[in-house]
């Protein structure tokens, strides 16, 4: 089953200017297979029901918290480099 992704624009503008990144570059990471895991929000008190894709990017973990809209629809929220997941992810691979 094919996943459709969706996002706030002004989100999307503010990640380019501010970390050098966008969600055109995350759904195009996933489709080449980058995509390492896909996990529940540790916090689901405060995000219920979020969850997390966990992307490789060149040798980095990026943090992708997104909101299942419908069966294969994703919400994207923001794009969070995590240098603890990357540790976690990639030990070793390089």
């Amino acid at each position: 089953m094919e996943i459709y992704y969706r996002w706030d624009n002004g989100k999307n503008e503010m990640l380019r200017q501010k970390r050098d990144i966008c969600f055109e570059q995350i759904v195009m990471h996933i489709d080449k297979g980058d995509l390492a895991d896909i996990i529940a929000n540790p916090n689901q008190n405060k995000y219920p029901g979020q969850k997390i894709l966990i992307v490789d990017i060149n040798g980095y973990i990026w943090l992708v918290p997104f909101v299942q809209e419908r069966e294969n629809v994703y919400f994207l929220k923001t794009i969070i480099p995590s240098r603890k997941a990357t540790k976690k992810y990639l030990r070793g691979k390089k």
